[in-house]
């Protein structure tokens, strides 16, 4: 259902309601008609995916900011994105509400018919923003590479070290130099996460949706996740029906829920255990992956921001373990990136639960 009531539905204009954190709540019927898509599909994903690249830039630089500091937006416009990949420029007012369960925002958006007038500011600030995102882009990827040749180099040159090519190597120079080729992999990771986050959120990562069956893919990733789990001292335990399908781009999928199961790991305790288990959304059109964990969990106050880029989960409790705060922000795209989300729940000491949903494919026959 869309939540929206019928007298939403015979509104002239598009209405949507979403949660502080962006998830759609409810939505009438006219606008998912403007945007080519069915009212119900529209509930529970992220109000960005309705947004153009530019959009989204305006939502998350004016009209979030505005709302927090006002409660009220008024008479601006913005760019939406229609399913066939088309624009569609609209006037919005919104108004933010505090309710016992959390703050939401009501938009009301009125499509711009009368497109000439605006076409040439809009056309300019789609432009602007492109060309700053295209530049952002440009700029780390070249800052990529400068920096990964001379972190290439400096793991090259200990190893060599490490081989006696330049003479005996004593065992406190071999600690020495383990812990040189420890922080070379981890700046290589962090200048690696961090490409990777600005192609996702320039729009440039293709994607390619097929039907995935999903205690398959679990299988093939806790496989690559084990040596960790034994050295951490961490069990895990499987809970699956056999041949449900999602559909999703495989190899980012994966990469989700190696990140998930990494992070598990990294803060659970020895002795602790580790959850995957898959099973149909109630809503019948999208399945659940969830992660969980019994490690140290997150507050509720911070449990949203684990999803912003350089926030590490925990990291204020376990000072020592690595990371670069970027997997969930990259993850979390992902799982947009194929009409999904990623969400999560947590109390101290008690655990977290990281939930991917996408869309459902059923169970293949067999």
């Amino acid at each position: 259902m869309s939540d929206a009531s019928p007298s939403l539905d015979a509104l002239p204009c598009g209405v949507v309601s979403f949660t502080d954190d962006g998830r759609i709540v409810a939505v009438n019927r006219p606008l998912a008609e403007l945007l080519g898509h069915a009212a119900d599909d529209l509930v529970g994903r992220h109000v960005e995916t309705l947004l153009t690249v530019g959009g989204r830039i305006f939502f998350q630089t004016h009209l979030y900011p505005i709302l927090r500091l006002h409660g009220v937006a008024s008479e601006m416009f913005v760019l939406l994105r229609h399913s066939d990949g088309t624009d569609r420029a609209a006037l919005m007012n919104a108004v933010r509400h505090e309710r016992d369960t959390g703050a939401v925002v009501d938009c009301v958006l009125m499509e711009v018919r009368e497109r000439r007038k605006f076409e040439d500011a809009l056309l300019r600030a789609r432009r602007e923003a492109e060309d700053a995102n295209r530049a952002k882009s440009e700029f780390l990827a070249n800052m990529s590479h400068e920096l990964r040749t001379p972190l290439n180099a400096i793991g090259g040159y200990v190893q060599l070290i490490e081989l006696g090519i330049h003479g005996p190597v004593t065992d406190a120079q071999r600690e020495a130099l383990a812990r040189v080729t420890r922080s070379q992999r981890l700046l290589l990771r962090l200048v690696n996460d961090v490409l990777n986050l600005a192609r996702v959120e320039s729009g440039r990562i293709e994607y390619s949706a097929e039907p995935v069956v999903l205690d398959t893919l679990v299988d093939s990733v806790l496989q690559m996740v084990e040596p960790q789990m034994a050295t951490a001292r961490v069990t895990h335990e499987v809970i699956a029906p056999p041949g449900l399908v999602a559909v999703a781009d495989r190899e980012k999928l994966e990469q989700i829920l190696l990140n998930l199961l990494s992070n598990a790991v990294k803060f659970t305790p020895a002795g602790g255990v580790i959850t995957v288990i898959v099973e149909p959304d109630p809503d019948g059109r999208h399945v659940l992956v969830r992660v969980r964990d019994t490690g140290i969990g997150i507050a509720s106050g911070k449990l949203e921001s684990v999803f912003e880029p350089f926030v590490q989960v925990g990291a204020s409790d376990a000072p020592h373990r690595e990371g670069t705060g970027l997997g969930l922000a990259i993850s979390r795209d992902l799982a947009r990136g194929m009409g999904g989300e990623l969400t999560a729940v947590s109390e101290r000491a008690r655990g977290s639960t990281f939930t991917i949903r996408l869309p459902s494919a059923g169970v293949p026959e067999r």
